[in-house]
């Protein structure tokens, strides 16, 4: 392996009661990780990074230009009022791209296929939770209901009012399309990854919860986490082979996936495309883990122990 993990040679029980039951699925996703992560080699990464680190530096300069030249509430009124002309179910299907339970419930459709850039995104969520989770409450900006009158702006959605800066959507949506820039090997994948992190971004303008300068920086700070994951899980790779380290997060984005099915986020609009996305990720994961592993070990030869004879 690149990385220096072996991929030795992976045990195959035979059947047996539950233990046999979970020592097979235990090495049926010990060798799915394995294939897995020599499925997307390091070094796939290269011209992805080059690509995150330009997007991270022009999105921070221009959140930072916006601010020092005009304030921060710049652009705000024309980003806004333009994004008016446009049905309001398509800024709220964009918005929830940032939702942090869509983006671990997504992740269930590659996490066993792709390990690796699962780990990558759990280790850049969590850097990224740091930058947006810390600077929130230490810079407890005002949002655009506590600022404007509410028929000076279009608002949809719930009406947040504090802790604005950065956008937390933006950081979620920034993390999560770029990792999978990262590891996208052709241009078209690419553009299309680095498109939806900002217009995912947008949208918290468009439905009237964040200034533009949030969301510079929300899309910055989320692609440098990014940067800073491929580095982390290069430098972890045990997350990507150890299967309980890889079960608990699949659990969590199992959870995340519940959590959409109950609540859509107070955007009615997008309450059954989540519902399904929810359905879809769950069974996936069922799917993936349980069913198609168990359906394997059934049809393995049943091996006779030397114990028994």
């Amino acid at each position: 392996m690149a990385d220096g993990t072996a991929a030795g040679p992976v045990a195959q029980p035979s059947r047996g009661g539950l233990r046999g039951m979970a020592i097979g699925l235990a090495c049926d996703l010990r060798l799915a990780l394995l294939r897995g992560a020599a499925r997307d080699d390091q070094a796939s990464t290269t011209a992805g990074l080059a690509w995150l680190s330009l997007a991270s530096v022009v999105a921070l300069v221009l959140g930072a230009g916006l601010f020092l030249l005009a304030g921060y509430h710049a652009g705000f009124d024309r980003l806004n009022g333009a994004a008016a002309l446009l049905p309001a179910w398509l800024w709220q299907g964009l918005t929830v791209l940032g939702d942090e339970r869509v983006a671990l419930a997504l992740s269930l459709f590659f996490a066993r296929r792709h390990p690796r850039v699962f780990w990558t995104l759990i280790c850049a969520a969590l850097v990224a939770v740091l930058y947006s989770r810390g600077l929130k409450p230490l810079v407890d900006a005002a949002r655009p209901p506590a600022v404007l009158p509410a028929d000076a702006f279009n608002l949809i959605g719930p009406g947040h009012k504090y802790e604005s800066f950065p956008s937390g959507h933006s950081v979620t949506a920034g993390v999560f399309f770029g990792v999978l820039l990262a590891f996208a090997r052709r241009l078209p994948w690419r553009m299309l990854f680095l498109m939806l992190a900002v217009l995912a971004g947008s949208s918290r303008v468009a439905v009237g919860v964040h200034w533009p300068v949030d969301v510079a920086f929300g899309l910055g700070g989320g692609w440098l986490a990014a940067l800073s994951g491929v580095h982390l899980a290069r430098g972890s790779p045990w997350g990507i082979y150890d299967g309980s380290v890889h079960l608990a997060f699949v659990t969590l984005g199992a959870i995340c996936a519940v959590g959409l099915w109950l609540d859509h986020g107070a955007y009615a609009a997008v309450a059954l495309p989540l519902k399904t996305l929810a359905v879809a990720a769950i069974g996936t994961a069922l799917v993936g883990y349980l069913l198609l592993p168990l359906w394997r070990i059934g049809r393995r030869p049943r091996r006779v122990s030397n114990w028994t004879q």
